[in-house]
């Protein structure tokens, strides 16, 4: 039941912040939010609470990663939600810099918001989509987007 319970908070302390970038993505407020690196910090709470009765096992498969043995790791309860957890908090920082960077190209909100959801679901896909939106669309000389130059200012 607690695993359930972080594997799901894990996503929904996110969602308000998808929704900012996503629907609201010139509002002021979302800049200004976004803008901080601490949006990710719940997760990582989230994932640090499901780390530490794990600590020795996640060292093990890290440090020497091979496939079974991260397999096995993945296959338990509480693998598979401090997994899901790290890809969660990875997600919103891969969508954090897509947003950012939209913004200081200029790129309309209607050409981001797929690739934000996109980036929910399947970050690396997110990405490489991205990098096809960054070569059509060069960023524009100086960072004089107004959107960015508030948004760093903040």
């Amino acid at each position: 039941m607690m695993m359930s319970l972080l594997f799901d908070l894990a996503f929904w302390v996110t969602v308000p912040f998808w929704a900012a970038m996503i629907f609201l993505p010139r509002w002021s407020w979302t800049q200004r939010v976004i803008g901080s690196p601490l949006i990710m910090l719940p997760t990582l709470v989230v994932w640090t609470v499901l780390a530490v009765p794990v600590l020795p096992e996640l060292w093990a498969v890290v440090s020497t990663p091979e496939l079974a043995e991260f397999r096995g790791f993945g296959a338990g309860a509480s693998g598979a939600a401090l997994l899901w957890a790290q890809i969660i908090a990875w997600d919103l920082f891969i969508g954090r810099w897509i947003y950012f960077d939209g913004l200081r190209r200029g790129v309309h909100p209607v050409v981001m918001a797929p690739i934000l959801v996109l980036a929910i679901l399947l970050s690396p896909v997110a990405v490489l989509l991205w990098f096809v939106v960054r070569a059509v669309r060069p960023a524009a000389t100086g960072h004089d987007q107004p959107e960015y130059v508030r948004a760093v200012a903040a």
